[in-house]
């Protein structure tokens, strides 16, 4: 204590001394005292934690090494980057952005191609793509999914889920980590069906359970032997989600969405409606307003100086994600909108700060709704007369819009023994809204549905 007191004193009087020395020489050259004083204070203050040449070489060393790596190696880079902060979505979420600026894939989680981290992965084609981490999916813990990758090394990749249920150490890994599992597509190369592996997860953990004890127990045949194959896997018979469903789920194991986007089937309402991408606005650098669409995807709430709330708002549209500023008269009158997962019709106006852009909304709209007043045409074709009371019930209380729906029946006895297609327009208008569509192309029978 005596002593860091001493220093305390030399340290103070060492500085007493250098600040005389500066107010001094500024006085010489017409600087009053006061404001001599005062800027001796800033830098003083300053050089408690100042960036020396010694701190500022590291970070130039560090600076130049980084932008060498992205500019020479950009999938290898973003690898890394979305490995170092794969327990942050928000991070993720503009990693993956910026890949796609880059014109690159990220390659969905898969249970027999991922590894816990990020890593390069050669994809279907030529180029070579980022492959998301198994241990980036929510609430699955890295030591879980390190464990299912060591098994995948040792003993081969997953069969199917009889297979993987039958190596995986189920004190390793729990029912909710699989199950986010499931909704991430981590198992489409296994099923497809996400529904179905979500539904039948405790004959899944059962299976994994049992095969376990086998194991442990060193079990052999009847007659010394090796013990029989396990029985297959038993899930539920059910349907998958809906395409909305699926991303929504999808949305909830990744924190974004990955595979597709709720927005790519509104693509004939949104050129419809002059609907502009953000990043097409950003891009063109031009202010003014703009229709735009969007996922809220994160809402914060904040109280001005006046007392008035307002919000900042994160949405997601095809092109990237773009927060926006919602002022207290459209906060009042939107707010029940603006609920994670909501898809929006947007009024904004954008101004720009360099090359940042300041979104604020003007007004927001459902967008099932707003896409329901568009005059489009929906074809729908049709293999059989089999879709036509399920075709009614999707389009009962529709009716009164200004959208056209006709049906294409496929018939037998065309032109050289092909299909003869007959197109029948149906009376009055229709509300046809992107779900609308959506559910006509989940009608089985219905082999495509056209929109114009």
């Amino acid at each position: 204590d005596i002593l860091r007191r001493a220093m305390g004193k030399k340290i103070k009087k060492e500085m007493d001394q250098q600040r005389q020395v500066f107010v001094d020489g500024a006085m010489s050259r017409n600087v009053p005292e006061g404001k001599a004083a005062e800027i001796f204070n800033q830098v003083a203050k300053f050089a408690g934690y100042g960036f020396n040449k010694s701190h500022a070489a590291a970070y130039a060393l560090v600076a130049y090494q980084t932008a060498y790596m992205k500019a020479n190696h950009p999938l290898a880079f973003l690898a890394a980057s979305m490995t170092m902060d794969i327990n942050n979505t928000d991070k993720l979420r503009s990693f993956r952005d910026e890949l796609k600026r880059l014109g690159k894939a990220l390659l969905p989680p898969d249970i027999n191609a991922s590894e816990a981290a990020f890593t390069l992965d050669q994809g279907a084609g030529t180029e070579r793509s980022v492959r998301y981490a198994l241990a980036a999916i929510k609430n699955v813990g890295e030591a879980a999914m390190a464990s299912l990758v060591a098994e995948r090394r040792e003993n081969g990749l997953f069969a199917d889920l009889t297979d993987f249920a039958g190596r995986i150490d189920p004190r390793a890994v729990n029912k909710r980590q699989l199950e986010n599992l499931a909704r991430s597509g981590a198992f489409d190369g296994l099923n497809a069906n996400r529904k179905q592996v979500l539904d039948g997860m405790e004959n899944l953990l059962s299976h994994a359970s049992s095969a376990a004890k086998e194991r442990e127990s060193g079990q052999i045949g009847l007659f010394g032997g090796e013990a029989a194959p396990p029985v297959g896997l038993s899930l539920p018979q059910t349907d998958d989600w809906p395409l909305r469903e699926r991303l929504k789920e999808e949305f909830a194991a990744l924190g974004f969405f990955l595979s597709a986007h709720p927005l790519d089937h509104y693509h004939g309402a949104l050129q419809a409606m002059s609907v502009r991408q953000c990043a097409e606005i950003v891009a063109a650098g031009r202010q003014g307003n703009f229709n735009m669409a969007g996922i809220v995807e994160e809402i914060s709430e904040r109280t001005s100086g006046k007392g008035n709330r307002y919000a900042f708002v994160q949405f997601s549209d095809t092109s990237g994600t773009f927060e926006t500023t919602v002022f207290s008269e459209i906060l009042g009158a939107s707010r029940e909108l603006l609920v994670e997962g909501n898809e929006l019709f947007i009024k904004a106006g954008v101004q720009f700060e360099g090359e940042s852009a300041r979104f604020t909304v003007h007004a927001l709209e459902p967008l099932d709704q707003a896409a329901a007043r568009q005059a489009m045409t929906l074809t729908v074709f049709l293999d059989s007369n089999q879709p036509l009371a399920p075709l009614h019930e999707v389009l009962a209380g529709k009716e009164g819009g200004k959208g056209r729906v006709k049906l294409v029946p496929r018939l037998p006895g065309g032109a050289g023994d092909g299909d003869l297609e007959v197109e029948i327009g149906l009376p009055g208008g229709y509300a046809v809204s992107p779900a609308v569509l959506q559910a006509l192309k989940e009608i089985p029978g219905v082999i495509e549905v056209r929109e114009i």
